[in-house]
């Protein structure tokens, strides 16, 4: 068996056109988008963070220049606030800031979330790696990649994140086919993209985070571009697992599905509900808005 190595790095491809917010996303990156306070994006990066990653490589397009100057240096926001004595507000700007190692590299087209990854792949090098997607939000009081990282480290092994979705809802998602080794845990035999739910190998299905090895990318490099030229990460995790171990992991928390504008809603809702702030207040407007 291959010697584990510690996984520092997580890709986050952010180059996609954000068609499904439109007109909200012509010139204003999906990924900022906020949710109640913090940019979709921050919410991602704060998980990797917290599972120890340092370096965060963030796959970006023309137009996404806003992701960048959110997490560098703001010096004149910072001089703002400081001669405002506004400290809190200060300090939360220099945590986004300093929490990790960022590098950014660009995606010319939107090609595939294979092709994504691939061109981070000369950042990546020969280290195990993990892929977070912007979409899914992850409301868990242990975060999910950390958990998938505890799993890695057990089985030295690729992991993804999954978790059971209604039949009529299936054929929105890749699906595994997998052995049960444990509650909440899979080993994959094959993976289905978007099956009809008569022909879905079950009903556990793939979210947007990944803990990789590099032999992926090896394979990737190979993977013929299917559908509109893309190159898409489950045809290559089909051929991976033909020769290399993937688990499953069923993840604990909500995931919030934020790629589309009722899901950001939802998500908005259930967020503003938890917020310290202002909860209360807008638990009892919703309310207000019933009687009416």
């Amino acid at each position: 068996m291959a010697k584990k190595e510690t996984i520092r790095k997580a890709i986050i491809p952010a180059a996609g056109l954000g068609t499904r917010f439109l007109p909200a996303t012509k010139a204003s990156p999906k990924e900022m988008l906020a949710l109640v306070d913090k940019p979709l994006i921050q919410y991602v990066v704060e998980e990797a963070v917290a599972s120890g990653i340092t370096d965060i490589i963030i796959v970006t397009g023309r137009g996404k220049r806003a992701i960048e100057d959110h997490f560098d240096v703001s010096f004149e926001l910072e001089e703002n606030l400081r001669s405002r004595g506004k400290r809190e507000a200060l300090e939360n700007l220099r945590k986004i800031s300093n929490s990790a190692r960022f590098c950014y590299v660009r995606q010319p087209e939107a090609l595939g979330l294979g092709h994504a990854i691939l061109c981070a792949a000369h950042l990546v090098g020969n280290e195990p790696f993990a892929v977070l997607l912007g979409d899914d939000i992850i409301d868990s009081v242990k975060p999910t990649l950390l958990s998938m990282m505890e799993i890695y480290e057990r089985f030295n092994a690729a992991v993804i994140g999954v978790h059971q979705v209604a039949r009529d809802e299936i054929h929105q998602y890749g699906v595994i086919d997998g052995k049960k080794q444990e509650k909440g845990l899979h080993r994959i035999v094959d993976l289905v993209e978007k099956p009809a739910p008569a022909e879905a190998p079950s009903d556990i299905a793939v979210i947007g985070r990944y803990i990789l090895t590099p032999e992926i990318l090896r394979i990737l490099e190979k993977t013929n571009p299917g559908k509109h030229g893309e190159i898409q990460l489950t045809d290559g995790l089909k051929t991976y697992v033909k020769d290399h171990p993937i688990y499953a992991y069923e993840i604990e928390g909500k995931r919030h599905d934020a790629g589309d504008k009722f899901g950001l809603l939802k998500a908005t809702v259930e967020f503003g509900l938890k917020n310290q702030d202002f909860g209360k207040a807008f638990k009892e407007y919703l309310k207000s808005l019933t009687l009416n």
